[in-house]
């Protein structure tokens, strides 16, 4: 019986937890499954094969974990802004030869009655204010609060997935969950708390949708922080497109350098 091979998913996503479920369904012990988290939450929802947390060290130290771990093939499961991993797994892959997916949700797409305002950074949607809103609904994660600072006059509302380990940079009502949202509960947040502006990444899917049509519901405008390019690479947005790209690596016998 041939060795199995060895998939490294780069995770903190539910469509890298839906794919590490779905690889051991549909390859079973044939493909080996790690999925390595960055862990900058603590709680998660239970991952299929094994798991892994923390940093690699850079792209040198992915390719070395590549090489250590005899990874067959990396299945990059990340949100669509967290550009740094993607670029590190992009590089450690061409230099170790290991085949590289992008598993990539798709994007949002503005509807005739959205009244999005798309920018490039979270600095330029902070420029904005107070003149685009002065009651901003954040839902931006906490790396980026920064930005507004400084910007006053402005009521702040900010959503994180957990409690924040550290005293917020900004004054402002801070309101826990973890999608998917209803579109109820969120046009419930906007009514209750008199938004006038929200502010979201592009991050696409459907878990996190919610916001946008009561947003839309509300009549308010919407400042969308536009994603980073991805680096160069094969792109897929679903897992079973994901689930055939492992299939054709396993019947072509793919396998990194040893």
């Amino acid at each position: 019986m041939p060795a199995p091979k060895r998939l490294l998913i780069l995770g903190g996503t539910g469509e890298a937890r839906q794919l590490a479920a779905a690889v051991r369904a549909r390859f079973g012990d044939a493909l080996l499954v790690t999925t390595s988290l960055a862990g900058r939450t603590q709680t998660t929802a239970p991952i299929a094969g094994t798991v892994r947390r923390g940093g690699f060290g850079g792209a040198a130290g992915l390719a070395n974990f590549l090489r250590a771990e005899r990874i067959d093939c990396l299945i990059d499961a990340t949100h669509p802004f967290a550009a740094r991993i993607s670029a590190t797994a992009s590089e450690a892959c061409r230099d170790t030869g290991v085949p590289l997916l992008a598993l990539t949700r798709p994007s949002w797409e503005r509807g005739e009655d959205d009244r999005w305002i798309v920018v490039a950074s979270a600095a330029e949607a902070a420029a904005l204010l107070p003149r685009a809103g002065q009651r901003v609904f954040l839902t931006i994660g906490q790396r980026d609060l920064d930005a507004f600072a400084t910007i006053e006059g402005v009521y702040f509302l900010v959503r994180l997935i957990e409690p924040p380990a550290t005293p917020l940079p900004l004054a402002c009502d801070v309101i826990l969950g973890r999608g998917p949202f209803t579109f109820a509960d969120e046009r419930s947040i906007i009514a209750r708390h008199a938004i006038d502006l929200l502010v979201t990444k592009e991050s696409g899917g459907a878990a996190t949708a919610a916001k946008l049509a009561a947003a839309r519901a509300a009549g308010i405008a919407v400042v969308m922080l536009r994603r980073p390019d991805r680096a160069s690479g094969t792109c897929v947005e679903s897992v079973e497109e994901a689930l055939q790209w492992l299939g054709q690596r396993l019947a072509m016998g793919a396998a990194s350098p040893r």
